[in-house]
């Protein structure tokens, strides 16, 4: 028997009332997963959702490189499966539980049972997915995850930063006006001077300039191959944000869809 007050903290069914979430808990049962035990996986029928009383599930995907991605954590009170029972289609996901876990089994038949018995539980369900919608459309609007810079430096060298500084300073005003002092200078001594000690066509002077192009042309490249880690990294990161909430936001869609079919067909029931 399960508490209905568990269901209290649980986002899709924290508006349900007292009558409500006794009628869902007197409908569902328990089940328990060993550490590493598969809760399912992906391409199993869609009929069960889990909710985690105690212990900690975690969500994973294939990504397009065909690698784990983990997609969701469930640890107590989280609720996995759920889009995949309300679809009425196969899990697109893999769970498995990360150590011993206990949860609440919930079919389809339970919601049945649920909106049979309480067809306004229905709208309360819809009213929480709603907000969850809302909120991954927040989401799609923002930048979220990591920052690329901070990403980039936390892993650069004391080369790679002086680098950034001596391009960062090579491409200023500052340089610019400091080089053309110093070049005026230079020339300027070395034309009113009795014994210049680099005469008209200031040779020295051109040793000197061809030995800052060649040393300043390969740190500025080095500069900007770390630029272009920073934009490659940005779109990757960009890439996985919306990626997500794609995903999320097709998930969410096809609970309300659902959830308004059922709540429409069993209003439609209580009418005849």
């Amino acid at each position: 028997m399960v508490d209905p007050n568990f269901f209290n903290d649980v986002p899709i069914f924290e508006l349900l009332d007292a009558e409500e979430r006794k009628a869902l808990a007197d409908q569902v049962s328990i089940r328990k997963f060993k550490a590493g035990q598969v809760v399912f996986k992906a391409g199993d029928p869609g009929g069960l959702a889990y909710l985690v009383q105690k212990g900690l599930i975690h969500v994973t995907i294939k990504d397009a490189n065909f690698e784990d991605a983990i997609v969701g954590v469930a640890d107590d009170g989280g609720l996995v499966g759920m889009s995949s029972l309300m679809a009425n289609e196969n899990h697109q996901t893999t769970a498995v539980a990360t150590e011993d876990t206990t949860a609440v089994e919930i079919d389809r038949n339970d919601i049945m049972v649920l909106l049979t018995a309480k067809p306004m539980a229905g709208l309360d369900m819809m009213t929480i997915i709603e907000k969850q919608l809302r909120a991954a459309h927040k989401l799609m609007r923002t930048r979220v995850s990591k920052n690329p810079n901070e990403e980039i430096e936390g892993q650069e060298t004391f080369g790679e930063r002086m680098a950034d500084a001596v391009a960062k300073f090579g491409g200023s005003w500052g340089f610019v006006i400091v080089f053309f002092i110093v070049l005026v200078t230079y020339t300027t001594i070395n034309s009113v001077v009795g014994k210049p000690w680099d005469p008209y066509p200031f040779i020295l002077l051109n040793l000197f300039l061809s030995m800052l192009a060649a040393i300043q042309a390969p740190v500025i490249m080095m500069s900007q191959n770390r630029q272009d880690s920073k934009d490659r990294l940005r779109s990757e990161l960009d890439y996985r944000v919306n990626l997500k909430a794609e995903l999320e936001i097709e998930e969410l869609l096809h609970r309300m869809g659902k959830i308004e079919e059922i709540l429409v067909e069993h209003t439609s029931e209580s009418g005849e």
